[in-house]
C-alpha cells in the first residue's frame, strides 16, 4: 500500500462528508487525521480490505471520529491541547489511584461528589469508577454485562449525575477513569435483542452458529473461563435456536470485530464516554477481541490491531484521552499491549501489572522474595511512553499466573507451588492467618484462584478474631509493606476500595441471591462511614493505616526518582527475605532512593558490601524518607525489622 493511495482515498472521504459535518470547524480534528490517517487507513484495509463494503465503511469511521470531535467541549478540547504539549504527563510521580464500586463507596454518583474530601485527605487524585453503565439485575457480572453503553445505571444516578462527577473531579486535578466493555454485550443489550429476533445484520456483531460443529472446532482450544459456573464457551439460544459465543457468562455475548459495524459502534461509545469528561478509559477483556479456530482465542495478533486502530483514532478525535488495557495474561503477552512501537505506546499507555500483585502475595505467603526477585527480573521491559498500573488487590480474584520457568528456577516445582499458595490464602494450614475463599478451582487442570480482602489475606480478620495485638501489628505492617512497593516501583499505583481502612472480609454477599454463586463479592464490601471515621481516632487499627499511607503517597509525590521513566535497578542483596531495588531521578541520576523491603516475620539486614559497586557507598549515611529517621546501622549492615520497608537516600 502506497501513501498515496490512502491520501486519495482520504481525499475522498472528506469531499464525501455529511455536509453538517464539513461546515464545521475541524482545524484540529484535520490536522490530527492527515498526521494519523495512512496509519489507520492501513490498519483498517488490514482488518476488513477483503470486504466489499470497505470504502463506505471507511467513510463511516471517519464521520464517526468527526462527530466525536464535533461534540467534545471547547474546556476538553484545551486539555487535549495541554496533554499534547506535555505528552509523558501520566508517568509523573503525583498520580495516585484508587479503584471503588459507586454503590460501595457511596450511596450513588451524587453522593460520590460528596466524599471528594476523603480522596483528597488521602492523597488520592485518580479515581477507577467500576462499572456503572445500565446492566441487568441479577446478570450483570458485577457490572461487566453491559445492557446499554449510553446510559447510566439508574440504580446509581443519570448522565447528569455523571457529569456533574466529572466536572468537579477536573477542578480538584482528579482524574476519572471509567470501563468500557469491549468484548462483550449482555443478551438484554438492543443489539442482542435484535439478534435474537432474527435480523441478519445484528446476528453478524456476534458469533452466531445454527450447530455444534464451529463450536466444537473453537472449544478444542479455548480454555474455560469460569469451569464451575459456565464451562465452555458457547450457549445454546432457544429463541434463534443458534449456538452463541459466551466465553465469560451464559448472558454475555461476545462481539465480532472481524465486522466493521461492531468496531466503528465501540469507537463511537469510546468517544461519547470520553466527550462526557473521562481521561482514562479503562478497556476490559482485550485479550479476547479477536476469535480464531485453532487458537485460545486470546492474545490474537487482530486484538492488538484492534487496540491500535482505536488509539489511532481516539488520537485524532481525544488525544488527551488514555487507555488501560485489561489484560490479566502473561508477562510476555501482556507488554505486547502496550504496542509494537520501540518507544512509543501504540496500543493502551497503561497495562495492569497483574505479575507484580500475584508475586508480592508469594512473597507473603512465603515470607520470602526469591520468586518475586526472579519474576520482576524476567518482567519484559516496558516502552518508554507507557506505565505499568501497580496495585496488591482488586475487585476481581488473584490468579498465581507466574511464569513456569520462574518459578522452577528458585527451586519450586509449579503445581505443587501454586497449590500451596492457593492452600495458604484460604487458611488451610494452621501457620496461615490468611482468610481467603477458593474461586473457580478447575477439577481437571488443579487450577484456582483466590478471593479475599487484603485485610484479610493479611491476616487482619484472623488477628481481630483472636484478639491478639502482635497479630493485628503484623498484619498492619504486611499491608503497608505491600503499599510501599507499589507505591515506589515504577508506575501508576492503584488503591482498592477499603485498603486504605483496613476492611476485611464482608460475608454478606451470600444472603444476596444475585451474588451468592460468585464468592468475589467477598471483597468487594460497601464502607461503613461511621467506623471510617475511626482513620481519626488513635489507637485504631483504621488510624495506623490510613494516616501511613497518607503519608506514604504524599512523600511519593514529592519524590521524583517515583517518576515513571524507565529508572529502576533490581539489586541482588544475598538475603532471599528481602526485596530491594534503586529508583534513580531521570533528570538528576545523583538523586536516587534505595527501596528494600523485609517479607519475612523476623529481622533480617542488609548488607551494604553487597551492593557497594551499584553505586552505593560504603560509608555513606542514610535517611529513610518516610520515617524521616536513619535506619539501623551497624557494621555495614541496615537492619530490617519483620515486615519493614525502608524509602533511603544518602545524606
Amino acid at each position: 500500500m502506497y501513501e498515496q493511495v490512502s491520501h486519495s482515498l482520504l481525499n475522498a472521504i472528506l469531499d464525501d462528508l455529511k455536509p453538517e459535518i464539513r461546515r464545521q470547524d475541524l482545524r484540529h480534528f484535520y490536522t490530527r487525521l492527515g498526521a494519523n490517517f495512512y496509519a489507520i487507513y492501513s490498519l483498517f484495509f488490514t482488518l476488513y480490505g477483503h470486504r466489499e463494503d470497505f470504502k463506505p465503511q471507511m467513510l463511516r469511521l471517519v464521520e464517526t471520529m468527526a462527530k466525536g470531535y464535533i461534540n467534545r467541549s471547547a474546556e476538553l478540547e484545551r486539555v487535549d491541547i495541554e496533554r499534547e504539549l506535555d505528552h509523558n504527563w501520566f508517568l509523573s510521580q503525583k498520580w495516585v489511584g484508587m479503584a471503588l464500586y459507586t454503590n460501595g463507596f457511596a450511596d450513588s454518583l451524587a453522593d460520590l461528589i460528596d466524599k471528594i474530601p476523603y480522596f483528597q485527605e488521602l492523597g488520592i487524585n485518580m479515581v477507577h469508577i467500576m462499572p456503572i453503565l445500565m446492566c441487568p439485575a441479577g446478570k450483570s457480572d458485577g457490572g461487566y454485562a453491559i445492557s446499554d453503553f449510553l446510559q447510566i445505571d439508574d440504580r446509581l444516578g443519570d448522565m447528569d449525575d455523571f457529569r456533574q462527577v466529572a466536572e468537579e473531579f477536573r477542578k480538584r486535578d482528579i482524574l476519572l477513569v471509567l470501563d468500557i466493555v469491549l468484548n462483550h454485550t449482555s443478551d438484554e443489550h438492543e443489539w442482542a435483542k435484535k439478534a435474537a429476533m432474527g435480523e441478519r445484520r445484528y446476528q453478524d456483531y456476534y458469533f452466531m452458529f445454527d450447530n455444534r460443529e464451529i463450536p466444537d472446532m473453537f472449544e478444542q482450544n479455548m480454555p474455560e473461563i469460569f469451569p464451575q459456573s459456565d464451562p465452555g464457551s458457547f450457549t445454546w439460544n432457544a429463541e434463534t435456536e443458534k449456538w452463541v459465543m459466551t466465553v465469560f457468562h451464559d448472558y454475555q455475548w461476545d462481539l465480532n470485530y472481524s465486522n466493521p459495524e461492531v468496531f466503528i459502534e465501540m469507537l463511537d461509545i469510546i468517544l461519547f464516554w470520553a466527550n462526557q469528561g473521562v481521561d482514562v478509559l479503562r478497556l476490559d477483556a482485550v485479550a479476547f477481541l479477536w476469535k480464531k479456530i485453532g487458537t485460545s482465542c486470546q492474545n490474537e495478533r487482530g486484538a492488538h490491531l484492534i487496540l491500535q486502530l482505536m488509539k489511532d483514532c481516539c488520537q485524532v478525535t481525544a488525544p488527551g484521552v488514555l487507555f488501560i488495557a485489561e489484560a490479566i495474561v502473561a508477562p510476555v503477552e501482556i507488554i505486547k499491549y502496550f504496542g509494537e512501537d520501540a518507544i512509543i505506546a501504540k496500543e493502551c499507555e497503561i497495562a495492569y501489572n497483574a505479575t507484580l500483585m500475584a508475586l508480592l502475595w508469594d512473597g507473603i505467603a512465603t515470607k520470602n522474595a526469591k520468586l518475586l526477585y526472579q519474576g520482576v527480573k524476567n518482567l519484559p521491559a516496558k516502552l518508554e511512553r507507557a506505565t505499568w498500573l501497580n496495585y496488591v488487590r482488586c475487585h476481581d480474584d488473584i490468579g498465581f499466573g507466574f511464569d513456569d520457568s520462574d518459578v522452577r528456577a528458585v527451586g519450586y516445582e509449579p503445581f505443587q507451588h501454586r497449590k500451596f499458595l492457593v492452600d495458604y490464602f484460604s487458611g488451610q494450614f494452621d501457620a496461615s492467618p490468611a482468610r481467603g475463599m477458593v474461586f473457580m478451582r478447575n477439577e481437571e487442570t488443579g487450577d484456582a484462584r483466590i478471593c479475599g480482602s487484603l485485610a484479610s489475606l493479611a491476616g487482619l480478620e484472623a488477628a481481630q478474631e483472636s484478639g491478639d495485638p502482635s497479630m493485628t501489628s503484623s498484619a498492619v505492617n504486611k499491608i503497608l509493606l505491600l503499599h510501599s512497593l507499589i507505591l515506589s516501583f515504577g508506575g501508576i499505583p492503584l488503591l482498592y476500595n477499603g485498603d486504605a481502612l483496613g476492611v476485611v472480609n464482608d460475608y454478606s454477599y451470600r444472603d444476596d441471591a444475585s451474588k451468592s454463586n460468585d464468592n468475589r463479592w467477598i471483597h468487594r464490601p460497601k464502607i461503613n462511614w461511621e467506623r471510617a471515621e475511626l482513620r481519626n481516632k488513635q489507637g485504631t487499627v483504621e488510624y495506623s493505616l490510613f494516616n501511613a499511607l497518607k503519608k506514604m503517597i504524599a512523600i511519593r509525590k514529592e519524590t521524583a526518582a517515583f517518576a515513571d521513566f524507565n529508572d529502576r535497578e533490581l539489586l541482588d542483596v544475598n538475603n532471599e527475605h528481602l526485596f530491594c531495588f534503586i529508583r534513580f531521578n531521570y533528570q538528576r541520576s545523583s538523586e536516587r532512593v534505595l527501596v528494600v523491603a523485609n517479607f519475612d516475620a523476623s529481622p533480617q539486614y542488609l548488607d551494604l558490601e553487597v551492593i557497594s559497586g551499584r553505586g552505593i557507598n560504603l560509608h555513606s549515611q542514610f535517611i529513610d524518607l518516610y520515617s524521616g529517621r536513619s535506619p539501623a546501622q551497624y557494621d555495614r549492615r541496615i537492619v530490617l525489622q519483620p515486615y519493614q520497608f525502608y524509602w533511603l537516600t544518602e545524606i
